[in-house]
């Protein structure tokens, strides 16, 4: 008998994507945005000095760019989202679900030390979901109204 693990330990490691695409917070946005479209991946991870500062997604383009009338030559620091809001590798899967839910993204690096690792979007979530038993579900809905009802008890 195959053992299916217990949706509630399956980690972001699980199923994160491990290519991640970088670049400079001097790169313009014109010149990220061909990247992105070179790699076919909707987010591009914003580095200064070596370190990840923060997120620049297919929907900034959209949004900030189009919205503000910005110019091509644009820096993506000028339009990343920042802080960098992201998840270790040992996070549960759950645990991404709901800081994704709660910060209301839809694109959630993963770093080990200091140092982008992956990334988990809304979609691997959905893919995750649709695999998912009645079980899991069951037990995610169970573990869902907990923490709605412990949010607003007066016994905490």
């Amino acid at each position: 008998m195959i053992m299916v693990p217990d949706a509630r330990q399956i980690t972001v490691k699980d199923i994160m994507t491990k290519s991640v695409i970088s670049v400079d917070a001097s790169m313009t946005v014109n010149e990220a945005a061909k990247m992105m479209e070179d790699a076919k991946v909707g987010a591009v991870i914003v580095m200064e000095n070596n370190t990840p500062i923060g997120i620049v997604t297919d929907r900034d383009f959209a949004v900030k760019i189009v919205a503000h009338a910005y110019q091509i030559t644009t820096p993506v620091k000028q339009i990343m989202s920042t802080p960098l809001i992201a998840t270790i590798p040992d996070e549960t899967v759950l645990m991404a679900a709901d800081l994704m839910y709660t910060r209301d993204i839809r694109k959630l690096p993963v770093i080990d030390n200091d140092k982008v690792v992956g990334i988990i979007t809304a979609t691997d979530l959905v893919n995750q979901l649709a695999i998912a038993t009645e079980d899991d579900i069951q037990k995610m809905y169970h573990e869902s109204v907990i923490k709605v009802y412990k949010q607003y008890s007066p016994y905490n």
